[in-house]
């Protein structure tokens, strides 16, 4: 019987991978560059309204994924198990991000990635740039890599090479984990040609922050003013359960030691963190530990969050409501839309939205209808537009431009 169950459950993800990875996935149905000949006077003015304060000129997006198959000869790749229907669970979500990016030939997948990303951000009137960011393998702790472990690689070359090609769109974030033999010549490198952000996924890089060992890497990175983006909490978008510690806010007291500009990504909005601080080691929500940091004054100017993923069904709702608040926060705050995970839709449940008081059902229709043409304007608008319920409470317009602490 149980065999029977099984079978059933993988031939229910194949009726799902084919039918319905779309409407998990990329929902939209329309092209962006027809939103502003084919969307609703009501579309247009929500979206005119979002970009009402802010300086066209200074909007970044500090957290851009970039992804690839290796189709394009540019040592991209992505673990084999997530394209094998032996492992069912990955292989959906495999092809619910490809549907998320808009990608219909996974042949020539990493082209279609990369234009598809450009199209949405230049169809935008007012676009600003997009840190897009490199990956790297996931490295034992004795410098040896893991393939295995390894869930997706982007490497640094290719993130450049990219920022050379479209230089009114993207600027780059490098990935280098600490752990390879090599980390502080590929650190090196790559600050002589002008990185300035590092990036990290420490859950499912195998990379514990508060390591020792990371002092040398540390100390590098401080003697080229470089910034740290790191995630922050639990991770579910990768392969990482093994390593979910990794991702506990405490851990970046030591790279904040070292004097070393960070940035949590998500503000460690999901999950359970064991509280460091504690005698007990008790677990509480890796939220709440992300603010035990920014409220230690020791941190300012050092500390900051970033936003993406704040309006996923998952997340809400005390950390977004929390953080409408905490306005005296918002000038440490920064936005990305961890592109492409704004393309999937079964993670953007607007009705809960609505359900809560963030937006009205007016602006959820609204919302919705962007999303058709362009899920990366989508996120955008939503964020400008959500408020807390029962005030005019808002994002501060700070949120969404280059934050002066951040530049170099």
């Amino acid at each position: 019987m149980r065999c029977m169950y099984i079978i059933m459950g993988i031939a229910l993800l194949f009726f799902l991978s084919g039918c319905l990875t779309d409407k998990m996935g990329g929902a939209f149905t329309h092209e962006p560059e027809d939103f502003a000949v084919k969307a609703s006077p009501g579309a247009k003015a929500i979206v005119a309204k979002a970009f009402e304060g802010i300086d066209a000129r200074q909007l970044l997006d500090y957290h851009t994924h970039i992804v690839g198959l290796g189709t394009g000869n540019n040592g991209t790749f992505v673990n084999p198990e997530m394209r094998k229907w032996r492992h069912p669970v990955k292989r959906l979500k495999f092809n619910i991000y490809v549907s998320a990016a808009g990608i219909r030939d996974v042949a020539n997948a990493d082209e279609e990635y990369v234009g598809r990303l450009v199209r949405l951000i230049r169809s935008m009137e007012k676009h600003g740039k997009y840190r897009i960011l490199a990956f790297d393998r996931y490295y034992n702790p004795d410098g040896t890599p893991n393939p295995a472990k390894t869930e997706f690689y982007v490497p640094n070359e290719y993130v450049f090479k990219l920022c050379r090609e479209y230089p009114d769109v993207f600027l780059p974030v490098i990935s280098v984990n600490p752990y390879r033999k090599d980390a502080l010549l590929e650190l090196e490198k790559w600050a002589e040609k002008g990185a300035k952000y590092v990036k990290w996924l420490p859950n499912a890089m195998g990379i514990n922050p508060a390591d020792p060992k990371l002092d040398p890497f540390y100390a590098a990175m401080k003697s080229h003013e470089m910034i740290l983006l790191t995630h922050t909490g639990e991770e579910q978008a990768v392969e990482a359960e093994a390593d979910q510690q990794w991702g506990n806010p405490l851990l970046l007291r030591k790279p904040l030691s070292h004097g070393i500009r960070v940035i949590m990504a998500h503000c460690a909005s999901l999950g359970e963190c064991v509280d460091l601080d504690s005698p007990n080691r008790e677990k509480r929500s890796c939220f709440s530990l992300f603010l035990r940091l920014m409220d230690e004054k020791k941190y300012e100017g050092l500390l900051f969050g970033e936003i993406s993923a704040q309006f996923q069904f998952n997340r809400l709702s005390v950390p977004i409501s929390t953080i409408l608040k905490r306005d005296d926060l918002h000038h440490r705050l920064v936005n990305g839309s961890d592109y492409p995970m704004p393309g999937v839709n079964i993670l953007l449940r607007t009705r809960d939205l609505v359900k809560e008081g963030f937006i009205s059902p007016e602006e959820r229709s609204l919302l919705n209808e962007i999303y058709d043409y362009n899920p990366l304007l989508f996120d955008f608008v939503l964020k400008r537009t959500v408020h807390l319920p029962g005030t005019g409470r808002k994002l501060s317009d700070s949120i969404f431009v280059s934050n002066t602490a951040l530049q170099n």
